[in-house]
């Protein structure tokens, strides 16, 4: 098969799949090695892009999703009934950020950062599969440990966490000065 053969099956496994698919299965699938999948999906990436096609191929950790451009959303949303997504809240956006800086993390610790309860932030953003439980810790009480998920970096456009900005911006000097002085 030449590498043509092959972007056509990634570009309709991707198609098919249409949610995030991980590039060790494109690979299985296509019964060649990682490297050489993932330098066919860049090719054929690059291709979407130089092209301008109505879709392209976007890259989220080690996970590749076929989307179409945001550039034309308006004029595709006319086809679909508007369903309205409730938004999220600021203190459920608060909770995720925390999760999303501090994974993984305790339900606890995140109450302790926020001084508030987040029960009903934590039941939406699993609803919404922002995030998800990574686990117990092995201390008294066995707490559920969080951590973002796939959908989340997908929603907010990220390709990993490292997208993330960063938090010093969003932090004041007096801020970082307490939270040195506590860990000292």
């Amino acid at each position: 098969m030449n590498s043509r053969e092959y972007k056509q099956i990634i570009e309709e496994i991707l198609f098919i799949y249409a949610d995030p698919l991980k590039i060790d299965d494109i690979a299985n699938v296509l019964e060649i090695s990682v490297k050489e999948a993932k330098s066919l999906i860049d090719e054929l990436s690059l291709e979407f892009e130089f092209q301008k096609r109505g879709l392209l191929i976007k890259k989220m950790e080690n996970y590749y999703q076929l989307q179409t451009r945001k550039s034309h959303y308006d004029k595709i949303a006319k086809l679909f009934e508007k369903i309205k997504i409730k938004n999220l809240t600021n203190s459920t956006l608060e909770t995720l950020a925390i999760i999303a800086y501090k994974q993984p993390i305790t339900k606890q610790e995140i109450e302790e950062i926020r001084g508030v309860k987040c029960n009903s932030s934590i039941e939406t953003l699993l609803a919404k599969d922002f995030i998800k439980e990574a686990g117990r810790l092995e201390k008294i009480g066995k707490p559920i440990i969080y951590k973002t998920t796939l959908n989340f970096l997908n929603k907010f456009n990220l390709t990993s966490l490292k997208d993330l900005p960063n938090i010093e911006k969003f932090i004041s000097k007096e801020e970082m000065e307490s939270t040195e002085n506590e860990n000292k």
